[in-house]
């Protein structure tokens, strides 16, 4: 058997550094790799240069167990991976015949001829274990090199992942033996900023073990992922519930799901199971929060709709708030995200009303700075108002309002739940 401890993945192309494409096979196999125990310690993306790849290739010699390169197998001049690993463990290229045979079927096939540079994805080690590629043409590599597995496979992700699934975590299994299993629960927080998080579970996270726990900003609030490792994945779940079960005892109040929920989701449940239906008046998130709720299916069940009051004449047209109360207190005020949201809930006869008005940015509105929000909600017999001061730039602050604006309306269904 093989001793394996650590994992890092390699993507090799120019195209991903310049941002023209994702590498979503970074986490693809990283997830896989997980689920087999292994630890990822290193994703790293080169682009076409030779050198680059050949000195990235010798520090992942030096520092990794298994190494999993993705791209750069093609046929054209600047599919490096072959040339670089070539020069950096001295093993000679030989031409496979199955996969230049496949080939040569290819091309007949789409009535085309063959150019020569194409042979090249028929080039394999010499020690290598070949892989037959049922999604495409170049076939991927295994090589055992000096302690250190090293794994070759084409760049898209239909291929990566076929060859994968056939034939590369079977010969990790089979030649690795059965390692622990490492399982991950993130739970999803909103509501309470990461650094108050972490204050209030900070001897957990100082003492913490198996499960490592990691707080993390994330789009809708923030994120704790537990991850723990075992022999079973009944054990590691069990690991992760439990301190699950600690954390929610400090902070799961603000807790609004699991792993790939979203917050627009938790509340659009919550608003179901309660019966509730809820309307938005919108300034400067201009139809955001609705457009959230309203892309999950069945969501005209608790959101009728919206009215996205832009200009001070929208606010008093569309809502009825009275010019009064605009010259007194300004669109951007306490006062008129009140009566924003006591209109919209009326006007569309709903249970719930929340209002968004503010400055988006760049520039300050009616001598209020750029990020000032209010956030108002009409509910029963009450109305909540919340001012904000959010930081960054104009997109930032709209994403930013939706996100309070749910998190407001999860911990009012909450508490009435």
């Amino acid at each position: 058997m093989i001793k394996r401890e650590n994992a890092e993945i390699i993507a090799v192309g120019t195209e991903l550094l310049l941002g023209q494409i994702t590498n979503t096979n970074a986490a693809w196999i990283s997830e896989n790799l997980a689920d087999r125990g292994l630890n990822v310690y290193y994703h790293s993306v080169v682009g076409d240069n030779l050198q680059r790849v050949c000195d990235l290739f010798a520090q992942a010699q030096n520092r990794t167990d298994l190494v999993i390169v993705t791209g750069g197998l093609g046929p054209t001049d600047d599919d490096l991976t072959r040339d670089a690993f070539a020069a950096m463990s001295g093993l000679k290229l030989i031409e496979h015949k199955q996969s230049l045979d496949k080939l040569y079927d290819f091309f007949k096939a789409q009535k085309t001829p063959m150019t020569d540079n194409n042979k090249k994805q028929a080039l394999v080690f010499e020690t290598a274990n070949v892989l037959a590629n049922s999604e495409g043409t170049a076939p991927g590599m295994i090589v055992e090199f000096h302690g250190t597995t090293w794994v070759f496979l084409p760049g898209v992700p239909s291929e990566m992942k076929s060859l994968c699934n056939e034939h590369v975590f079977p010969y990790l299994e089979q030649t690795g033996g059965k390692s622990a299993i490492i399982k991950s629960l993130v739970l999803r927080f909103a509501g309470i900023g990461e650094s108050k998080l972490e204050d209030e579970l900070k001897d957990l996270i100082k003492k913490q073990t198996n499960p490592t726990i990691a707080p993390l900003v994330a789009k809708d609030g923030v994120t704790i992922r537990l991850t723990a490792k075992s022999e079973t994945a009944e054990a590691a779940d069990l690991l992760n519930e439990t301190a699950k079960k600690a954390i929610m005892e400090r902070v799961g109040e603000f807790c609004y799901g699991l792993n790939d929920e979203s917050l627009a989701s938790s509340v659009f449940s919550l608003l179901k199971e309660q019966n509730q239906t809820i309307a938005a008046a919108e300034s400067l998130t201009g139809g955001m929060f609705s457009d959230e709720l309203i892309s999950i299916p069945g969501a005209s069940a608790v959101c009728y709709g919206g009215i996205v009051s832009y200009d001070r004449s929208a606010k008093e047209k569309l809502l009825g708030i009275s010019a009064e109360l605009i010259d007194e207190y300004g669109t951007v005020s306490e006062q008129c995200a009140k009566a924003m949201a006591q209109s919209v809930r009326q006007l569309l006869g709903t249970d719930i009303g929340i209002s968004f008005t503010g400055v988006a940015g760049p520039d300050e509105t009616e001598g209020q700075p750029a990020g000032r929000v209010f956030i108002a909600i009409s509910y029963k017999d009450a109305i909540q108002v919340e001012k904000f001061d959010f930081q960054g730039g104009r997109h930032s602050v709209r994403n930013k309002s939706v996100t309070k604006g749910l998190a407001m309306i999860h911990k009012l269904l909450k508490l009435h739940n």
